[in-house]
């Protein structure tokens, strides 16, 4: 059988990429979501759509109900049911262009997998070819260098060089190979070079690709609990206006004060609604999760994006995430009865087959010397491993020689017998920001050698943002206490574990929750999966094992520990928009009631009462075009702040009092006063409008009885 189907040109696409929007397609989605099944899930707006369906009605059939007859005017009925369907359409709209941010990305995607087959392994070791729908957890594929990856899974055997920028946009090949934590591989991904063995680890319709294409699509995505609790807050507002309207009615007529005409209460109570937020609110919601989708994460929920912007505690990896990573042997010390030669020699022995870069570096740091060293024949000794319960390795020769490296609390609990001088080295160094490791032979201490992390760039300015927000860091790191607190110093964090195993991100996971905290922690390893699904925010590392994936609720495909921060950011600045807008959304409102409320009393003559004229802040004189001006800004203000719903309100790191303050001056006065600018406005131009409709009219007229021309 022919091999499997090449991905198809063009399907790569990263999720960095800007989707382009049809609009086409965005109009015909803004139709469909009049669908009721669909607007009944925002109650606001389906409150809207059941008074413009119901305002239809009575525009069309007036004589249905008799008794608005002698209020009824055709225009003016027409003109707002107009506007309330502008009202319903505009937010539809804002939800449509949310959605179509991810939809080409989508299509993208899908093309990734089209027609991709697997080379299944069977039991008895033969192998079939079998499309990649078919694969089940746990059955094994076997691919080869230019084949793409079926389906998800753990590499079992071998080892390969994976081109993942279908995923992730970056060129460069990432290597994955059986045994440690990168094991991980994706589905529709391509072997470059190698071949390997996959386990299966999830079926069509839950893999990782999968995922990704609900995900910029925004299908299926659940409210959120801040979203719900703004929900319920937003229907209970509704529900106590309407009782406050249809008070207000009942005592204008009971008392004869003044008749109000159906279609005006109808555009009060739209007006007074917060129809703004309310609108808005899914746009919200599925752009956050695209923002964090174009910083190459992951999102699972958008619950995972509202708890990183409520974070109290984070943790944070100190090697790859506060430093480098890649720690670099700069010094060799030997003890006092040992000679340099001796020292290289037992170097070059405990790290020759340590593929770490820690080993390798400090390989070359010992090659530099010209001592002659003993090579390790095949079977002539027994490696033993690092492992961050022991923190040792090195090898057992075949003459009962032990040749080992690790701290100095590791050493000295296998026994080694540590000279003064070392000791002072050792204590000096971890001072300054090294790590200091401890050579030994056969349970004597022959030196140290000292490896240098370097603290990222600019790392200490962020964990300084982070502190302005009101956000504790912790690092954890296995180093001992001394070189841990130079490091913490250096980085500026609030806290710091020395000496940390596996276990410990869990144990201080636990802790900071009996607090009551909210706690974002990265890994990516198996090991870190409990704690990743303890913690609130738990992103987990593309290169990781399918374990770790499963547990965080955040997958980062560039594997960069340091993107925590910057999911902090978006996740505050999805919060802050929604508090932002729905400020603006309240305070607007409060402006429309001193629009609204005055044109109602103005029909009725002012010296009804007298003391309504003081409201009408904007003297506004004619009743009907103050009520259709309103209600066409309530609706107008909708695309306006679409861009700003999608892109989010600009975030810069600042205590809660300095956001609330900046809100309230921004965006609750700012709601204010743009609403009496823009319904002001809204008047002029439907009076102008009034005004050259009539001259129109009378130019007709003109033109009727007085033809033009002569005779």
């Amino acid at each position: 059988m022919s091999a499997p189907s090449p991905v198809p040109p063009g399907a790569k696409v990263s999720v960095r990429r800007v989707a382009h929007t049809s609009w086409r397609r965005v109009f015909a989605d803004s139709f469909r979501k009049f669908d009721p099944r669909q607007l009944v899930r925002h109650p606001v707006m389906f409150t809207v759509y059941v008074l413009f369906l119901f305002l239809a009605v009575l525009t069309v059939y007036p004589r249905a109900f008799p008794d608005i007859a002698r209020f009824y005017n055709a225009g003016y009925y027409l003109g707002v049911t107009l506007i309330l369907f502008l009202t319903i359409w505009f937010a539809n709209i804002s939800d449509a262009i949310a959605e179509a941010q991810g939809r080409a990305q989508a299509e993208s995607l899908r093309e990734i997998r089209s027609g991709i087959r697997a080379r299944q392994v069977l039991p008895d070791g033969s192998v079939r070819w079998v499309p990649a729908d078919v694969l089940h957890i746990g059955d094994t594929v076997e691919i080869h260098a230019g084949e793409p990856v079926p389906m998800d899974g753990d590499v079992i055997q071998g080892a390969a060089q994976i081109d993942e920028s279908m995923m992730t946009g970056e060129s460069a090949a990432v290597t994955r190979e059986s045994g440690g934590d990168k094991t991980s591989v994706l589905g529709g991904t391509r072997v470059v070079q190698g071949t390997i063995r996959v386990r299966v680890s999830a079926v069509r319709g839950e893999s990782f690709l999968d995922r990704l294409i609900r995900l910029v699509e925004g299908l299926g995505r659940e409210p959120t609990p801040n979203e719900i609790a703004l929900g319920v807050f937003l229907a209970a507002l509704t529900v106590s206006l309407f009782i406050v309207v249809i008070t207000f009615l009942y005592l204008a007529n009971f008392t004869n004060i003044v008749a109000i005409d159906l279609a005006t209460i109808v555009a009060l109570f739209v007006c007074l609604m917060p129809t703004t937020i309310g609108a808005l609110l899914p746009a919200i919601g599925i752009s956050g999760i695209n923002r964090v989708a174009k910083t190459n994460v992951i999102a699972k929920s958008g619950k995972a994006i509202e708890a990183a912007g409520d974070l109290d505690t984070l943790i944070l990896d100190k090697t790859g995430t506060i430093t480098v990573g890649n720690r670099l042997a700069v010094q060799l010390v030997r003890a006092p009865d040992v000679s340099m030669e001796q020292l290289v020699e037992v170097a070059l022995l405990s790290s020759s087959l340590d593929e770490t870069p820690e080993g390798k570096s400090i390989v070359r740091l010992a090659a530099r010397r010209t001592t002659p060293t003993r090579k390790l024949e095949t079977g002539t000794f027994k490696v033993l491993p690092f492992t961050q319960e022991r923190r040792m390795s090195g090898v057992s020769l075949q003459d009962g020689t032990e040749i080992y490296k690790g701290s100095l609390e590791a050493m000295e609990a296998y026994g080694v017998a540590m000279a003064p001088e070392l000791r002072t080295a050792a204590t000096n160094a971890a001072k300054e920001g090294m790590t200091p490791l401890v050579f030994s032979e056969n349970h004597r201490a022959m030196g140290l050698v000292f490896l240098k992390d370097v603290v990222k760039p600019g790392i200490k300015d962020r964990i300084r943002e982070l502190r302005t927000m009101g956000i504790h860091t912790i690092m954890c790191t296995g180093d001992n206490r001394i070189t841990a607190a130079a490091i913490a110093r250096e980085c500026g964090v609030d806290e710091f574990i020395a000496e940390a195993k596996p276990e410990t991100k869990l144990t201080v996971i636990e802790r900071e929750k009996a607090r009551g905290r909210l706690v974002a922690m990265s890994g990516d390893g198996t090991n870190d999966a409990p704690a990743l699904a303890r913690a609130d925010v738990g992103l987990a590392m593309n290169s990781g094992t399918s374990a770790a994936k499963e547990a965080g609720n955040m997958v980062d495909l560039d594997n960069d520990p340091t993107k925590l921060i910057e999911i902090v950011s978006i996740g505050k600045q999805l919060l802050i928009t929604r508090g932002a807008l729905t400020t603006f959304s309240i305070t607007n409102d409060v402006a429309k009631y001193f629009a609204i409320i005055p044109a109602i009393f103005v029909a009725a003559g002012a010296a009804t009462l007298p003391g309504v004229a003081i409201l009408n802040v904007l003297d506004l004189t004619n009743a009907s075009l103050a009520v259709l001006a309103t209600l066409l800004f309530n609706a107008l203000v909708i695309p306006l702040l679409v861009p700003l719903a999608l892109a989010g309100v600009p975030f810069r790191p600042r205590s809660a009092i300095d956001l609330l303050r900046r809100n309230l001056v921004w965006y609750g006065f700012g709601g204010l006063v743009s609403a009496f600018i823009g319904i002001e406005l809204v008047y002029l131009f439907l009076a102008w409008m009034v005004r050259l409709s009539f001259f129109v009219a009378m130019g007709a007229a003109v033109g009727h009885f007085l033809p033009l021309g002569g005779v």
